[in-house]
């Protein structure tokens, strides 16, 4: 069975880590616990002791009849890390390279994925500086529990309590099924186009929309850790480009966008078509700013290339998805789209949801092939996406 290093700290919401304990080892899984000096303050080390059947570590400094480095032992020992709670302290921590405790020092030093359960004051929370560090600490592949809203220590009801231990649990239940089928990709090459178009009207305005392109870039990922070969054609985001990818192909315009997805099309297996792409672009383009003038202003548009559509008809053996988020009437118009454009799949949400970090999205493949999945975050939502293409 696994091993769980349990991480705690001195938040308020420490006591909570003996349910965590308890639900882990009922589980079967095998479970250790390093606590923060503070933490013991809350709970005590011989509670976690008594259930996790492990002696618990406090200091760097204890005296112990092994010989082994202890930090070392432990951070190679661990197939995940959990830190529950973690507070603003920890987390700020870890963003800066500060190891001065043995919590610290063995997170440090693991290179196991480290989960952290975030608790603490809804101020706090809000933070920019946690903010700033959780964002950073992303892009080192760091993974963050959000926290839920409910009754917090300081006496208000607001974001910052931990999540309900057996949530925390199933998060890394999940995590360890995921691992386990993470080739399930290998030997294909998957095609996704992500975030918006630009559409210039002149060297300083164009046409957009809201798409933030989380979602693509989240498909990318998950596809790459899935043992996909992956191209991705973005348009304009605020986003790294993720590591690990085979080929990145940066594009501004439908047009641009048009010509490097039919280029690859043909190249790949599966293909996901989940780029807001705008539908029309000004007919004309001034190549000098244009300046204000009295009256009204009158911009003809032409229509853009279908990408998703050019794609149907050029298909193959590929497995085509396609993306739709509609503001009405979503499973009809998806529908629609699905046999119009010979899609084997279509993926429909609310188009309100762009620019969120969550969605609830419909898996259609047919009028009687339908799979609602509830709200969740994007970067989960590309798994349960990529499990449905099948061959």
């Amino acid at each position: 069975m696994k091993n769980i290093l349990l991480g705690v700290t001195g938040g308020i919401a420490a006591y909570k880590s003996a349910n965590i304990v308890s639900l882990l080892k009922k589980k079967g899984y095998n479970v250790k616990v390093i606590m923060t000096k503070n933490a013991t303050e809350i709970i005590t080390p011989l509670t976690l002791e008594t259930l996790s059947r492990e002696r618990v570590y406090v200091s760097m400094w204890d005296r112990t009849p092994h010989f082994e480095v202890e930090h070392i032992s432990l951070a190679q020992w661990a197939d995940a890390v959990l830190v529950a709670p973690a507070t603003y302290n920890i987390v700020g921590k870890i963003a800066n390279g500060i190891a001065d405790d043995m919590l610290s020092t063995v997170i440090s030093a693991t290179k196991s994925p480290v989960f952290f359960a975030l608790a603490m004051n809804v101020n706090m929370y809000e933070n920019p500086i946690l903010l700033e560090n959780i964002e950073k600490l992303k892009k080192y592949n760091y993974n963050f529990i959000e926290s839920d809203e409910g009754f917090l220590a300081c006496n208000v009801n607001a974001k910052g309590r931990l999540k309900n231990e057996a949530e925390i649990v199933e998060i890394l239940e999940k995590y360890f099924e995921e691992k386990e089928t993470d080739k399930y990709l290998t030997g294909k090459k998957i095609l996704i186009t992500a975030g918006r178009t630009e559409e210039a009207i002149d060297p300083v305005r164009y046409l957009s929309n809201r798409s933030s392109g989380q979602m693509g870039y989240s498909l990318a990922i998950a596809a790459q850790k899935l043992g996909a070969e992956v191209i991705l054609v973005s348009g304009p985001t605020e986003l790294d480009i993720p590591r690990g990818i085979k080929k990145f192909i940066q594009v501004r315009s439908a047009q641009e966008m048009y010509e490097a997805a039919v280029k690859e099309f043909e190249t790949v297996d599966i293909a996901i078509a989940c780029a807001a792409v705008a539908d029309y672009k000004p007919k004309t383009y001034s190549t000098e700013k244009i300046k204000k003038k009295d009256g009204d202003m009158t911009i003809i548009l032409d229509r853009n290339p279908d990408i998703l559509y050019e794609m149907g008809k050029l298909k193959k053996d590929q497995f085509l998805v396609g993306f739709a988020a509609e503001t009405e009437n979503i499973v009809e118009n998806a529908l629609g789209k699905l046999k119009r454009k010979n899609l084997d799949m279509i993926v429909a949400n609310n188009a309100a949801n762009m620019q969120k970090k969550t969605n609830e999205i419909l898996i259609i493949k047919s009028q009687e092939d339908m799979k609602e999945i509830p709200e969740k975050e994007k970067s989960q939502l590309a798994y349960d996406i990529l499990k449905e293409i099948k061959f």
